[in-house]
């Protein structure tokens, strides 16, 4: 909307200036002129740093900012770089920020704090973060102070395809206000595409702490306009993936085996994308095209029809092959399907009561299945696509050090496929990676780094790192990262796979580097070449004297694999051996493996 020199109070040449700027304005540079301007017409101005007075106008100090404290929980790293973006948008407007892990907060001064700000994902099934865990239980105890001074906002990380999404979010959202708190803005809940959510998040937060007199106008126009220029710097990111030349793609597992493990090397030449041990690669993927073609047939469609998406329009088939989730049923799509369709059976599914029920139809089915069970034939494709999330990414540990492979990045993934009612189902990326993608190919990728599982900054610090599977994958590049900088710290693997001769990934490397002194031992198992399944678990408490002190003289404990059930034993392993070893209680055990993840000696990447 232009300004006419008819309708305001402004001169041909004010109106002109006026046209060409506002236009052009960032949220964050139109809140910042809001808050000046409120300034101005209060009588005495509260004059930005770095901005001259009026001609004639008095000149008062800035109001001094409050304070700001925002938390984070996570387990990937989401949270914690959204944490960090929430802050630096907040110090560009003139607030004073402190950005703290939950692990690292102190509780006892939550009390003092004024302005809250939660960044938290849901781990597992509506699980805390580990390094949420103790001050979310303390905020839900008995110990927990009144907060009617606080004001609060939540941003909550999490998965649709989760039954309990966003779960630890609302929990902190619900207990923050039964604690006396008043929400600063409403809680959001952001799926696995979090981008826009966050960002729309992040400035309601701003625009309500400033409407209250927080110090917005503090901030002078440089530092807005720096912050605007930072923000839309083009790097690659989840959002602006690098197209990445795949180098190799083998299958690590031997002739016979029931597994099929690929390594891919992929070049990161020309993209600046930087990645320490410890990272994750998010690679997005595309759907199988037996399923696209399959889906089509059952709703009556032409896949050449033209459809709306995210980023334009495209044709039918490219939309269901690489813009959209098709693989997996969660609550709320089926939500929307009845919205659009007054499908009453799937309603009924929905209804109170059949909570068991819908559970049990979500799990292992896929659109394909929604469709021919509830007979949704007919609806138009523009209107169903138009429901289905974005196809999110697929997140794998990196398996290279950087050090020992510049200007590349490796990693390691096993192929999914199964049978499943009837049908023949295939893991998205896996399969993909596993059947259609070959050298020369390119990768839309990007790197998520995870500051929750990093080697120790003492290269002399002993290490434990427990892998089975494709879980050994970020501790090849541990260990090729200590060997390029030459660490003299002890190392221990554990590894486990189903057998010796077919499955045992990355076997010369691991030989290599135990003779050579980079690994110092390492204990197997290989649970279908004994007539007793054994696990990574049972070595552990074989060896647990041995680990126990190991323990004692400071080493860091990693686990990389299979939460649901892997992690979950290892655990329990880790506590029976210092109960057995230490003399402990179980509690006196709990509390030793809490005080190990509070040092950060026991890190987790488990999915």
């Amino acid at each position: 909307m232009e300004l006419q020199v008819t309708n305001s109070p402004f001169n041909q040449e004010q109106v002109e200036l006026l046209n060409r700027l506002i236009p052009t304005l960032s949220e964050s540079q139109r809140l910042w002129l809001s808050g000046y301007m409120s300034a101005l017409s209060g009588g005495a101005a509260a004059v930005p740093a770095g901005t001259a007075a009026p001609a004639g106008q008095a000149v008062t100090a800035a109001p001094v900012s409050k304070e700001v404290t925002v938390l984070f929980g996570s387990q990937t790293g989401n949270s914690q770089s959204l944490a960090k973006k929430t802050a630096k948008k907040l110090e560009d407007l003139g607030f004073q920020v402190t950005v703290s892990s939950m692990s690292d907060f102190k509780p006892n001064t939550l009390k003092k704090v004024q302005n809250l700000l939660i960044v938290v994902s849901t781990h597992g099934e509506g699980d805390p973060p580990d390094n949420a865990l103790a001050f979310y239980e303390f905020l839900h105890s008995k110990r927990a102070p009144k907060l009617e001074e606080l004001r609060f906002s939540v941003l909550a990380l999490g998965d649709t395809s989760y039954e309990f999404f966003c779960q630890t979010g609302k929990d902190f959202d619900k207990r923050l206000e039964e604690l006396g708190g008043k929400q600063l803005t409403a809680r959001v809940d952001c799926d696995v595409d979090f981008d826009e959510a966050a960002a729309e998040w992040m400035d309601k937060v701003a625009a309500a702490l400033s409407e209250a007199g927080s110090g917005a106008g503090s901030a002078s126009t440089a530092a807005v306009s720096s912050a605007v220029a930072q923000s839309e710097a083009s790097d690659y990111s989840r959002s602006n993936p690098f197209h990445a030349e795949v180098l190799e793609n083998l299958n690590l597992n031997g002739r016979g085996s029931a597994r099929e493990t690929r390594h891919l090397e992929i070049s990161l030449e020309g993209s600046n994308l930087q990645y320490e041990p410890g990272d994750s690669l998010g690679i997005y993927p595309q759907n199988h095209p037996r399923l696209v073609k399959e889906l089509i047939e059952a709703m009556g469609w032409n896949g050449d029809d033209t459809v709306r998406v995210k980023d334009g329009d495209t044709s039918l088939s490219d939309a269901l092959q690489r813009h959209v989730e098709i693989t997996v049923l969660t609550k709320p799509l089926l939500e929307q399907v009845v919205k659009l369709t007054g499908n009453r059976d799937l309603q009924q599914l929905l209804g109170a009561g059949n909570e068991q029920e819908l559970r049990a139809y979500i799990q292992g089915r896929d659109l394909l299945d929604l469709v021919q069970d509830y007979a949704l034939k007919g609806v138009p494709a523009s209107e169903f696509v138009g429901i289905l999330r974005k196809l999110p990414a697929r997140l794998y540990s990196i398996a290279s050090s950087p050090k020992a492979f510049p200007e590349e990045v490796h990693v390691t993934v096993r192929a999914v496929r199964y049978e499943s009612q009837g049908r023949q189902r295939y893991g998205v990326c896996s399969t993909y990676l596993a059947e259609r993608v070959e050298p020369g190919n390119s990768l839309p990728v990007f790197v998520q780094h995870n500051p929750n599982f990093k080697l120790p900054q003492n290269p002399d610090a002993p290490i434990i790192m427990i892998g089975p599977g494709t879980g050994v994958a970020p501790f090849r590049a541990f260990l090729g990262e200590r060997e390029e900088i030459g660490a003299s710290g002890k190392s221990w693997l554990f590894y486990g796979d189903q057998h010796f001769s077919t499955d045992f990934l990355y076997q010369v490397e691991w030989q290599r580097w135990l003779k050579d002194g980079v690994l110092s031992r390492m204990d197997v198992a290989f649970s279908r070449d004994t007539e007793q399944k054994v696990y990574v678990q049972h070595r552990m408490l074989e060896r647990s004297r041995e680990l126990y002190q190991w323990l004692e003289d400071g080493a860091y404990v990693y686990i990389c694999g299979d939460e649901k059930q892997m992690a979950h034993d290892v655990h329990a392993a880790l506590a029976t051996i210092i109960e057995q070893e230490g003399g402990k209680t179980p509690e006196q055990a709990a509390q030793y493996l809490n005080e190990l993840q509070q040092q950060s000696r026991y890190q987790r990447d488990v999915y």
